[in-house]
């Protein structure tokens, strides 16, 4: 059951982080023009286009969503603390530059932005903790012996 939380909150950062990668990486422009979609805008009004700063945003989410998803497939505890670990380090200082931010943005987008933000270091704890648990049930579970 534990495995199975992690998994599911491992999908949950790794998903959008390949959207969001990819989006950035291969169409700078569209998404800075319109991210996040569904009618918001989030990345429009904090400055100016910069296709390179755009790109690099998106190449670095391609790349924690490639670590997150590998770690949906191995599941180890520490490789499970480690994807958090990057999750956290990314996450934190990213909502903390949003919640100073916020002027630019219309008032559905500041609480949407900042909710979707706030889930990344939330899930990266709950990981975190979980990752001791799953780590503690393997121990305890005695390894198969072959026949």
């Amino acid at each position: 059951m534990r495995e199975r939380v992690v998994r599911i909150l491992l999908v949950i950062l790794g998903v959008p982080a390949l959207v969001i990668g990819v989006w950035a990486a291969f169409a700078p422009r569209s998404f800075y023009e319109d991210f996040p979609g569904f009618g918001q805008l989030w990345v429009r009004p904090d400055g100016p286009f910069n296709e390179h700063l755009v790109r690099d945003v998106g190449e670095l989410n391609l790349a924690l969503a490639f670590i997150t998803l590998a770690a949906v497939v191995w599941c180890s505890p520490l490789l499970v603390r480690l994807v958090a670990g990057a999750w956290l380090v990314e996450g934190i200082p990213h909502l903390v530059y949003h919640l100073r931010h916020l002027d630019p943005l219309a008032s559905d987008a500041k609480v949407s932005s900042i909710t979707g933000l706030a889930i990344v270091p939330l899930i990266a704890v709950v990981l975190l903790v979980t990752a001791n648990d799953l780590a503690e049930s393997r121990a305890t579970i005695p390894p198969s012996r072959s026949l």
